[in-house]
C-alpha cells in the first residue's frame, strides 16, 4: 500500500530525527582524542651543573579525551633503557597504548622523557641521579599546575611511575609532597638482586657499542639492553605479543648507570616511600623476575601477602593500595591482558581520589 505523501514525509523526518539522536548519543570516535608534543625548561637549583649556562629540557606527550579538559592530569615516568614510548608503544595503541587508552576513558596524561632518553636533554651521564630526576619532574608537577602544558591549568596530579621510574617517583612525592596521588608500578622494595645482576652483565652494553642507539654518541657511563634481551628482562612470554616485543626493541633507549644506582638503593630499596603522604597504588606483574619470586623475597602471586610485606614502607596517610597482574612479567603495562592493569588503575583513581572520567566513551 503507498503511504500518503505528507505521512511519508512525518515518518523520513522523525526517522532523521531519530538517527540524529542516536548519532549524538553514541559514543565518539577515538580519533577525538588529541595528543602534542611539547618541550619544558627545567632549571632548579641541581640541574645547571647538567647544562651550564642553559636549562635542560623535558620533552613530553599531552594527549587529552574528547571535550573539556579534566582538572586532573596522570605524571607518567618511564624506567630504565625506555622513553615515553612504553606509556604510548608505536603498536595496536587500542591494546597497548596506556596514554591513549586512559584518553579514551576520560583522563588526561602527561607522559614524559626522563633526562638523558627521549628527546629531552642529554646530558653527560654522571651527574644524573634520582634527585635531579625528581626535582626535575618536581619542575613538570609546577609547569602541568601553571597551564604551561596545552594551555591547561591542572588543579591535580598524579604521578606514575614503572621501574626505575617508581623510585624516581616515590623520591619526588616524598621530597616535595606536590601531587595529589602516587602510583608505583614494576617494583617492589626488595628486588631479586641475582637477576637483576646477571640482566646487567649478560643484557645490558653500553650505549655507543650498540648497533641502533650508536648515532647518539652518548658517553661510556650510559647503558641500553643488548638487542634481543628485553624479551626476557622485561616480559613474561606467555602473556606477550612477540610484535609488541619487537616494538619495544625498536623504540628502546639508554639510561645513566650511575642514575639507576642512585635509584636502586635511594628510591627502591631504602623505605624512601615513608615520607608519602598522599594514596598510593602499587602495582605488579605476578611473574615479575627483576621483583617478584622467591630470589626477591616478594610473593606477587597473592594481593594479600604482597600488600602485608610492602606496608611497613608506607605510612597510614598512603593508604596504600595493591594490584597484581596475572600473568604479566616486569613491563606490565604491555602485556596482553594490560587492560586490566589500566581499569584497576582508573577503579583507584575514581575510588580513592575521587578522580571521575571527562568526556569518557568506549573504544570497544
Amino acid at each position: 500500500m503507498k503511504l500518503p505523501f505528507k505521512l511519508a514525509s512525518a515518518l523520513s523526518a522523525c526517522g532523521l530525527l531519530l538517527a540524529a539522536t542516536l548519532t549524538s548519543a553514541m559514543p565518539a570516535a577515538a580519533e577525538q582524542i588529541s595528543c602534542a608534543d611539547t618541550d619544558l625548561p627545567v632549571a632548579g637549583p641541581g640541574l645547571p651543573v647538567l647544562i651550564p649556562g642553559s636549562p635542560a629540557l623535558v620533552h613530553g606527550r599531552l594527549c587529552l579525551p574528547a571535550g573539556p579538559a579534566p582538572d586532573a592530569v596522570q605524571l607518567l615516568v618511564h624506567g630504565g633503557t625506555y622513553n615515553s614510548a612504553y606509556w604510548d608503544l608505536p603498536y595496536q595503541p587500542e591494546n597497548y597504548s596506556y596514554q591513549r587508552d586512559m584518553a579514551t576513558h576520560g583522563y588526561a596524561t602527561f607522559a614524559a622523557d626522563q633526562l638523558g632518553s627521549g628527546l629531552s636533554s642529554r646530558p653527560v651521564s654522571l651527574p644524573l641521579s634520582i634527585g635531579v630526576w625528581a626535582e626535575s619532574m618536581h619542575e613538570v608537577v609546577g609547569h602541568l599546575r601553571a597551564g604551561h602544558v596545552g594551555g591547561v591549568a591542572f588543579g591535580k596530579v598524579v604521578i606514575v611511575g614503572h621501574s626505575v621510574g617508581s623510585g624516581i617517583v616515590a623520591a619526588e612525592a616524598a621530597t616535595y609532597h606536590d601531587v595529589d596521588g602516587v602510583v608505583l608500578s614494576g617494583m617492589t622494595h626488595l628486588p631479586a638482586l641475582p637477576t637483576l645482576a646477571l640482566g646487567v652483565a649478560f643484557g645490558l652494553q653500553p650505549t655507543f657499542l650498540d648497533q641502533q642507539l650508536a648515532h647518539l654518541g652518548s658517553d661510556p657511563l650510559y647503558f641500553t639492553t643488548k638487542p634481543g634481551a628485553r624479551a626476557g628482562l622485561f616480559y613474561a612470554t606467555a602473556d606477550a605479543d612477540p610484535r609488541v616485543i619487537a616494538a619495544d626493541e625498536a623504540t628502546k633507549d639508554q639510561v645513566s648507570v650511575p642514575g639507576i644506582g642512585t635509584v636502586a638503593v635511594f628510591g627502591i630499596v631504602l623505605p624512601t616511600t615513608l615520607g608519602i603522604t598522599v594514596p598510593v597504588f602499587q602495582a605488579v606483574g605476578s611473574q615479575d623476575a627483576l621483583f617478584c619470586g622467591l630470589l626477591a623475597l616478594r610473593d606477587c602471586s597473592n594481593v594479600s601477602t604482597l600488600r602485608a610485606q610492602e606496608a611497613p614502607y608506607y605510612t597510614a596517610a598512603a593508604d596504600l593500595s595493591m594490584y597484581v597482574l596475572p600473568g604479566a612479567g616486569h613491563s606490565l603495562a604491555l602485556h596482553q591482558n594490560a587492560h586490566e592493569y589500566r581499569d584497576a588503575t582508573r577503579s583507584w583513581l575514581a575510588g580513592r581520589l575521587g578522580l571521575t572520567p571527562q568526556g569518557y566513551h568506549s573504544i570497544g
